[in-house]
Formats: structure tokens, sequence, C-alpha cells
């Protein structure tokens, strides 16, 4: 018998999970000046201005500006990973109660649930008051053009937003700290990030990434492989959807390998219709969407994130039992 006041690893990483959802859920984000992804950002914006040209990149200099982006990333991804393991280590001598709340508090910045689900309902209620209003806000969230945006675009726009978030700032940070622990979330972060900054084809604010962003984002797609296809199957599951079948097909419509995947469930589940004009449709026979299907959307997000905190609780119940064998 092992002692019963001792967390096993398993145990400690379960509740950490389960400390940083609550926070989330509590308190939201922390101050741009503590929050990790913020700094990570200016390291990249930093980086950003020296590796991407002002002008197309020619033939000849292409593979020289992808090494360039390459060592950039691998650099920043360096520091982060040496930051998570240094902070894991430096509380690894804690109490294993005390090391889960702490760890929890360090994970939480890594993760963002609150905020995304307070956004998207933002653009919903803007939406309410006027299209014009509706497409200021929804520009917080994305990066394309929303000046020609009708209303149900709008809508679309915010629901595909929270599928593909669900998955980068809630899904794939906690499926890589069980992985790989504080390093493995700090990592993905970033990579998520620089994706975010870096992995766009041609220009963007004065400079050409096609080449500069290339690294990070084939980065991005590896590390979201699998953590996509997971939020998609719980989004399908908990969604009750019948339509399973459609769900490879209607992923693979998106450019991007993963982004699909929880777009084209939550499009499924809602039985709506998501489109970005001139690239792809999801679910095209699917009605599009209304007011209560944002609302639809959000409750559906909300099961996928009790289930993740469900599964942890699970894991602890699970780790303790074991203990009292």
């Amino acid at each position: 018998m092992t002692d019963p006041q001792a967390l096993s690893p398993v145990a400690i990483g379960a509740l950490a999970g389960l400390v940083a959802l609550g926070v989330d859920r509590l308190w939201g984000e922390p101050a741009a000046r503590w929050h990790p992804v913020v700094w990570m950002g200016r390291y990249l914006g930093w980086a950003g201005e020296r590796i991407a040209p002002k002008l197309p990149t020619p033939q000849s200099d292409r593979w020289r500006v992808f090494a360039h982006g390459a060592l950039a990333w691998l650099l920043g991804a360096a520091l982060v990973v040496l930051a998570g393991w240094a902070l894991a280590r430096a509380i690894g001598g804690v109490s294993g109660w005390l090391q889960a709340l702490l760890l929890g508090l360090l994970l939480k910045p890594l993760l963002a649930w609150r905020m995304l689900r307070d956004e998207v309902r933002a653009v919903e209620a803007a939406l309410a008051d006027s299209l014009p209003a509706g497409r200021e806000r929804l520009a917080w969230l994305v990066s394309r053009d929303v000046s020609t945006l009708d209303a149900a675009q709008v809508r679309e726009s915010a629901i595909e937003t929270l599928a593909e978030n669900l998955n980068d700032s809630v899904v794939a940070p906690l499926f890589w700290f069980a992985v790989a622990g504080l390093p493995g979330a700090a990592l993905y972060r970033f990579a998520n990030t620089a994706d975010a900054m870096w992995g766009y084809r041609g220009e963007r604010q004065g400079c050409d990434w096609t080449w500069a962003g290339k690294w990070a984002a084939r980065a991005d797609d590896v590390l979201s492989w699998l953590p996509a296809r997971l939020t998609a199957a719980l989004l399908g599951a908990l969604g009750a959807t019948s339509t399973w079948r459609h769900l490879p097909s209607q992923a693979g419509l998106t450019p991007s390998p993963n982004s699909g995947w929880p777009m084209a469930a939550m499009a499924l589940a809602l039985n709506v219709s998501l489109a970005k004009p001139g690239v792809y449709t999801l679910h095209p026979a699917g009605r599009s969407p209304q007011a209560p299907d944002t609302v639809r959307a959000l409750q559906l997000a909300g099961r996928v994130v009790g289930a993740l905190a469900l599964l942890a609780g699970v894991v602890i119940l699970f780790a303790a039992g074991r203990a009292f064998a």
C-alpha cells in the first residue's frame, strides 16, 4: 500500500489541469505584463521584423529566408521549453497538492476558454445591435477582411473561430500538457502563436511571409494534427450528430489540414453551413446560422471543456484508488 497522502505524477498533472480550467473560469486571463503568450508574441514580432523581407522573395533567396525563419522559430521554441522545464523543476520538490496548484497556475495562461467564449458572445451581441458593430467586433477575432460580410457571414466566421480555437486554445494545450508536461504545453502555445503571426502566404503588414513563415506554419500543422481530430471527435460525440460519416470529407475542404476538423464537426453538429467566401463551404446542405445557433455552438464547446474537466477528475479518482489499494 502506498502513502494515501501522496499524489502520483499522473494525479498531479490531472489536478493541475483542473486548477487551470477553474482559474480560467473564475478569473480569465492574467494581466498582459505577466502573460507568457504576450511575451511569446513580443519575441515573434521582434524576430519577424528581421526575417521577413519587405518585397516578394526572389527565387534565389527562398531557402535563405526559410532557414532564417526556421532558426528564429527553433530559438524561440527552445527558450519556452527551457522556461517550462525550469519552472516545473523548481516546484518539483514541494508537496504533491501544492505542486499541482502551482503547476495549474503556470498552465492557465497557456489555455484560454473563458476569453474565447466571451469574445464570441460579444460578436453576437454586437451583431444584434447592427451589422457594422458585428463586423467591427469580429475583426477582433479574425485576420480576414470583414468589411463586406453580411450578418450570416459574420455569424459563420464567429462560429468557425470558436470551433478552431476550441482546439488551439483549450484541447491542444491540455493534450500536450498531458503528453509532455508544462514544456509541452508551452511549446504548443508558442507554435500556435508563431503560426498566427508568421504562417501566411504572400504579403502581410508590408512583409512577404511565404517562405519566412513556412516552418512556423508546418510546425503548427504537425503539433495540431492529433488534437484537432480529438476536438472534432468530442464535438461530434457531445453534439449527438448523426452525420459522422461526412466529417472526413467535409474536414478536407479547408486549405488547413487541421482547422477543418473542428469546424466541420461543429457545422455538422449544429446542422448549419459554415463558409469562407471563395475558399470553402462546410456542410453546404445545412441552413444559414441564426443567433440561437451561436448560443448552441457555445453550449456545445462548453460541454467539450466540461468533458475534459470530468476526464481529469476521473484520472484523479483512479489514481487515488490505486494509492489506497
